[in-house]
């Protein structure tokens, strides 16, 4: 017997009638899963996925904390400015952006213009656990992630409140972060109640 195909699969279709070229732009801190989020809900609305940070590196031929390392914080912030300026030009298209990203004032402006923004919001025990699997975080190489974290936390949350949509990350099946983030940016596009 075939499966009952979830509410959210129905909507895909009228996600991208409705996006009217823009891009679906996903923001949040690192760690929050913007990309593996991304994969799958672009997979989901059979839409062409990109992330921000692996188009920096390409274009820079070198690894984000080798920028950060080689030119500097804001070296990295102007070439990432750049580069989700160029990709939102791309139209339809699921976006992961780095978790500074949205923090630059043109880049919100754009994409206010050019995308529907949806924050994958995450809790400091989320983040801490996640980013820690890895080392590739610069932001969180000094002498206190945990402290560092939480301030960026502390700064950046206010700024990420601006976008069309908030989806909360966490502990929880991928595919159903997937299907709210459906019915949520299918609410949005059309007026409907999530």
């Amino acid at each position: 017997m075939p499966s009952k195909p979830r509410k959210a699969d129905a909507l895909a279709a009228s996600i991208r009638e409705n996006l009217a070229g823009r891009t679906i732009v996903l923001v949040g801190m690192m760690g929050a899963g913007k990309t593996a989020l991304g994969k799958r809900l672009a997979a989901r609305l059979d839409m062409p996925f990109k992330d921000a940070d692996a188009e920096i590196e390409q274009a820079a031929h070198l690894t984000i904390p080798e920028i950060f390392a080689q030119h500097g914080e804001e070296a990295f912030r102007d070439g990432e400015r750049r580069v989700i300026t160029r990709l939102l030009e791309e139209g339809e298209i699921v976006l992961a952006t780095g978790g500074g990203a949205y923090m630059n004032p043109e880049t919100r402006r754009r994409i206010a213009a050019q995308g529907v923004c949806v924050w994958l919001k995450a809790d400091f025990e989320t983040l801490i656990r996640r980013v820690r699997k890895r080392n590739n975080r610069p932001l969180l190489n000094g002498a206190d992630p945990d402290e560092t974290l939480r301030r960026l936390i502390e700064e950046r949350y206010p700024t990420y409140a601006e976008a069309d949509i908030a989806i909360q990350s966490r502990e929880a099946p991928p595919e159903l972060i997937v299907d709210e983030a459906i019915v949520a940016i299918h609410a949005f596009l059309t007026g409907a109640a999530a």
